[in-house]
């Protein structure tokens, strides 16, 4: 809406854009009349007859003044006479001052009820200051050398001495509203939840909020703004979401679980493409582009909660305790004897993970026990009013979930996949309240909204660490999701079910289970083969994420797991998370045998080697690898006899990342005990001689993890 950005610009107080206020400029004075009186007529002819919902008075006032300036400009239009400059260039001026009096009109007109009467005060002050300059307008223009009538000029002249008298005007009634609605807040912070009579006299009597989808496009409107709120602007982010959390939970005391049959109808598939998205962005699109250093070297995962051990390492506490719990005394990565048990939280590399989620939009959750010292951020600490609202709210969905009709358990899924959406309070207080089963229960529902929803909402819930305990300790729970995943009734619900199994699969002992359940990595097969783009990210995440569980290996060979991440290596939105699943696969010699069995394998990881992203590279290269250690004397052979091979680890070995290079190091350390090496690269097992023509070459160690490998490698010239 381009009246609301143009008005933000001035309730900023700053310079609004060029082009909404650039004056008319190399016109006659006939042409510059004319363009004025059009956009007064378009003012009038608009706003005459619009009632709206605040700031009446100020409008009204607003108007009448553009309707005596339009007499003032017909009569000049009807004059034929030449202007004086002065006259012109207070045409000029009033062209602008018309024109932002549209926007401001517009902006009341178009923008949410609550909002206006949270900006009662801001928006007062803006009709004040335009009145203003219509009255310096009326001073500065030579009223008394144009041939005007009586009637226009007694017109003007008692316009120009109410505006000499005009004050700020803020409409009491209006303001009393605004009071009202923080003392509902406060009622919410005290634990008080308003009566219902006094809510339906604030939203339906006063604000016209009179059934379930006006209070809904109010609560989205509201949402809007919070999304592109900025710093500087009153009110705070806090009060707006104490607002939606207000209004939310009035609309089902006020308006129960009215049905809204264009959303929440079964609908046709088009019509639910073309819904806005309420999935949580979170680790789905992303997890794997996150960068190494935050991932815990055990599990592989986005730490949570890093800690350092004895040898000066980082792990995320979770696994590196269930290691040493195991009977462990050395380093996973080092293999160095512990001095101690001791685990120092690495606060300056958790500042760093969460920084880089809410930089890229990844939900963080931290440990539900921490430091107190440690950082929090206001999104993850709301108001106490927004969270007494939302408790109200969240105990009022789930009754209905439990005894409500279809639809209105459809409308309360909704509902909580849109609270669940954001803060970990939320998903907290949800899970606690027990949402779960009901939401189970819906995932087999007929009515394709309600399973969409449901699953959704599972997704959402889950990012919350104990909630995963919840869903996976549910009776049936993990089943279900299963059974979206195969039968899903619509494409999102689908890939809302493979980015929940992932979500899950983020705790170590739920890999197995997930693995183990009928027909999951099977379904994960198909849709990374056969479904939409979005599809296929979501199930080679899950996918990437089984496969860091050992025994994970042969259930995802027998259910096609493997085909399918061969052929996602040729897909460049997915292949480096189908590379890094793969180099963890073939880590087992049963993995490598059923990679080394796909003819695409080698041939698609030298690819990536050759044009793919520099984490793909990595990966390939670490695939490769690990299939010449696991795959026996066969898979190093088919590995060999590739011709690129040789000049793409040269590549790597100059430009690759640092692990890229160690991988290419200990690859080449591979090649020397290779036998039949030299058949194809002229001694690359004894010598790899990477580069004979070059202009210097020296002898030169690289170390691949704790391996040392002599090689001769050619130098740039510096």
């Amino acid at each position: 809406m381009a009246s609301g950005v143009i008005f933000s610009s001035l309730r900023r107080r700053r310079s609004p854009s060029l082009e909404a206020f650039l004056a008319p400029v190399d016109l006659s004075d006939e042409a510059l009349i004319r363009t004025v009186v059009a956009v007064a007529g378009d003012l009038v002819t608009g706003f005459s007859d619009h009632r709206l919902s605040f700031q009446r008075k100020n409008s009204r006032s607003l108007i009448r003044k553009v309707e005596v300036f339009q007499l003032l400009l017909e009569s000049l239009r009807d004059s034929s006479v030449s202007l004086l400059p002065t006259a012109a260039l207070c045409l000029r001026e009033l062209f602008l001052v018309v024109y932002r009096s549209k926007i401001l009109l517009d902006y009341c007109a178009q923008s949410s009820k609550l909002w206006l009467l949270l900006q009662n005060h801001s928006i007062s002050g803006h009709f004040h200051d335009l009145g203003q300059e219509f009255s310096t307008l009326l001073d500065v223009f030579p009223v008394r050398a144009v041939d005007l009538s009586d009637d226009v000029r007694e017109q003007i002249e008692l316009l120009r001495k109410q505006s000499r008298r005009a004050k700020l005007f803020v409409d009491k009634k209006d303001d009393g509203l605004r009071i009202k609605f923080f003392s509902f807040l406060e009622a919410f912070e005290n634990g008080r939840i308003p009566c219902s009579d006094e809510l339906r006299r604030f939203y339906v009597d006063e604000l016209k909020i009179s059934d379930a989808r006006s209070c809904r496009a109010e609560i989205e409107a509201l949402e809007e703004q919070i999304v592109n709120h900025e710093g500087d602007i009153e009110p705070t982010v806090s009060v707006l979401n104490g607002l939606v959390a207000m209004t939310r939970c009035s609309r089902f005391l006020l308006f129960r679980f009215e049905e809204e049959d264009d959303d929440f109808g079964l609908g046709n598939e088009n019509q639910k493409k073309a819904k806005v998205r309420l999935v949580n962005q979170d680790v789905v699109d992303k997890i794997l582009t996150i960068p190494k250093d935050f991932c815990c070297p055990i599990s592989l995962d986005l730490m949570r909660d890093p800690v350092i051990i004895s040898t000066g390492q980082t792990y995320d506490r979770s696994s590196i305790s269930r290691w040493m719990d195991e009977g462990h005394s050395n380093c996973p990565k080092t293999g160095q004897t512990l001095a101690h048990n001791r685990l120092v939280p690495n606060r300056t590399l958790r500042n760093l993970i969460v920084q880089w989620c809410s930089a890229h939009g990844i939900p963080y959750d931290p440990p539900e026990v921490i430091d107190p010292s440690a950082e929090t951020f206001a999104s993850a600490c709301p108001a106490k009013a927004t969270m007494e609202a939302n408790k109200a709210t969240v105990v009022l969905l789930i009754q209905q979930l439990a005894n409500g009709s279809q639809s209105g358990r459809t409308v309360a899924a909704r509902e909580i996949r849109l609270l669940a959406k954001t803060g970990k309070e939320n998903r907290a207080f949800i899970g606690e309240a027990g949402a779960i089963p009901y939401l189970r229960d819906l995932l087999s529902s007929p009515n394709t909204v309600a399973q969409e929803n449901s699953v959704t909402a599972l997704l959402n819930l889950s990012i919350f660490e104990r909630n995963k305990s919840r869903i996976m300790d549910e009776a049936g729970c993990l089943g279900s999701i299963v059974d979206v995943l195969k039968f899903g009734q619509t494409t999102e619900a689908r890939e809302n079910a493979a980015a929940t199994l992932f979500s899950l699969s983020a705790v170590h002992d739920y890999k197995k289970r997930i693995a183990d359940n009928v027909g999951a990595v099977e379904a994960l097969a198909s849709l990374l083969q056969e479904g939409t783009r979005r599809g296929k990210k979501d199930a080679v995440t899950a996918l990437f994420n089984l496969s860091t569980h050992t025994e994970n290996c042969a259930r995802m060979i027998a259910a096609g797991a493997v085909t399918g991440l061969v052929e996602a290596l040729g897909n460049e939105g997915i292949a480096e998370e189908a590379a890094g699943a793969l180099a963890l696969i073939v880590r087992q010699p049963l993995g490598a045998k059923a990679v080394v069995s796909e003819q695409a394998a080698v041939a698609g990881l030298i690819g990536m080697m050759r044009c793919g992203t520099p984490r793909g590279k990595e990966n390939a290269v670490a695939a490769l690898l690990e299939l010449c250690r696991s795959g026996g004397t066969a898979a190093t052979e088919r590995v060999v006899r590739v011709p690129a091979l040789a000049g793409l680890l040269q590549t790597l070995l100059f430009t690759g990342t640092k692990r890229a290079r160690r991988k290419a190091a200990s690859l080449a350390r591979v090649f020397q005990r290779c036998e039949n090496a030299t058949m194809h690269y002229g001694g690359l097992g004894l010598g790899y001689a990477l580069a004979s023509n070059s202009a210097s070459t020296r002898d030169t160690t690289i170390f691949a993890g704790d391996v040392s490998v002599p090689m001769s490698i050619s130098l740039p010239v510096l």
